[in-house]
């Protein structure tokens, strides 16, 4: 297969295929066009040679492609693909291990992983390693070890288990956003997201200890699986029953946006009435009215680095487990002020 070939089945100029495959980061085509390119190289399971990665210097569009390694995705806590967050991740990570000669052969959930059609293609499509993005449980890891010889995980909770991590410290990240409330005068600060086991919510908990505030399970509505219904639904419980809530931490964007959605419906302003911060920074916050405040996550380094340690591990370059956890920041926007006067009626 040539490059023109993958342009051809994509729909697209030959151009656009090789900037979509040799840019870290590129704005050549939609990510709908990018997803169909990465499809058709999935497909045919090819990689480029050093000509191909040269095509815009040389102008040689029928550069043949060849086959190389195979790793999959696993996304431990949501449907493949249906989460921004994690979406975003697995293209990082996809992009990264083209450059180093491998393909994402297939991606899957965890919560398929007692399906036959699952186990099937696991055993139809031998890989070399298995990038795990997000925290699973115990039963995951089981799996991992009877199927997978190299595994490595990505996420924003560090895993209790001999893997390759690459981590963006949740706890460290949750501290940031409450200090940030904090330091504005908030006091009466609600949470939505995961309790179990969630670094998150134990820096919502310390974060108020620390400032000598009551913990109320009133301003807490736990959900398992973050989801713009979910923050749309929590923030609907909680201004209920708490009608002095000042500010609002979800545990991801996504949540936060559902609860933005809640707000305008009870005609609470954001941030007149209350302030809202969340954590993962993905495009479309920017883009929302008021801008969201929240806990940048380096999510395209994340990808570049598990796809790095991952394959160092396939061939050979290290044995030990590796962990290392990459930087966040805040990103103070619009959604965050001091706490209301008057309180709400």
């Amino acid at each position: 297969m040539k490059l023109k070939d993958i342009a051809q089945e994509a729909g697209v100029s030959i151009s656009t295929v090789s900037r979509v495959l040799n840019d870290k980061h590129t704005n050549a085509a939609s990510k709908e066009v990018q997803e169909r390119i990465w499809t058709v190289v999935r497909k045919y399971g090819y990689v480029p040679n050093d000509s191909a990665r040269n095509l815009r210097k040389k102008n040689q569009d029928d550069t043949p492609l060849k086959k190389n390694g195979n790793i999959a995705c696993l996304f431990a806590r949501t449907s493949a693909f249906t989460d921004i967050f994690f979406s975003s991740l697995a293209r990082s990570i996809e992009q990264e291990v083209f450059k180093r000669g491998y393909i994402i052969k297939y991606s899957f959930s965890a919560f398929d992983i007692d399906n036959t059609s699952t186990l099937s293609m696991i055993e139809d499509n031998q890989v070399d390693g298995v990038v795990v993005l997000g925290r699973g449980d115990k039963k995951l890891f089981q799996f991992l070890k009877k199927h997978f010889r190299c595994v490595a995980y990505t996420g924003l909770n560090p895993v209790d288990a001999n893997y390759d991590q690459i981590i963006c410290d949740a706890y460290g990240a949750g501290c940031c956003a409450m200090e940030h409330l904090l330091s504005l005068g908030h006091t009466s600060i609600g949470y939505i997201g995961d309790r179990e086991n969630e670094n998150l919510y134990r820096a919502y908990e310390d974060s108020l200890t620390k400032h000598h505030l009551l913990i109320s399970k009133k301003l807490v509505n736990t959900v398992r699986h973050l989801s713009g219904e979910s923050g749309y639904l929590g923030a609907q419980s909680l201004f209920e029953k708490n009608p002095n809530m000042t500010a609002l931490f979800c545990g991801n964007d996504i949540t936060a946006i559902g609860a933005m959605k809640a707000a305008k419906e009870a005609k609470i302003r954001i941030p007149d009435d209350l302030s809202l911060i969340s954590i993962d920074d993905i495009e479309t916050v920017q883009y929302l009215s008021p801008m969201l405040t929240t806990v940048h996550v380096p999510v395209d380094e994340m990808g570049q680095m598990v796809a790095k340690i991952l394959i160092d591990r396939i061939e050979g370059e290290h044995t030990i487990p590796l962990k290392l956890y990459l930087p966040f920041y805040l990103a103070v926007r619009e959604s965050c002020d001091r706490p209301p006067v008057k309180k709400r009626s």
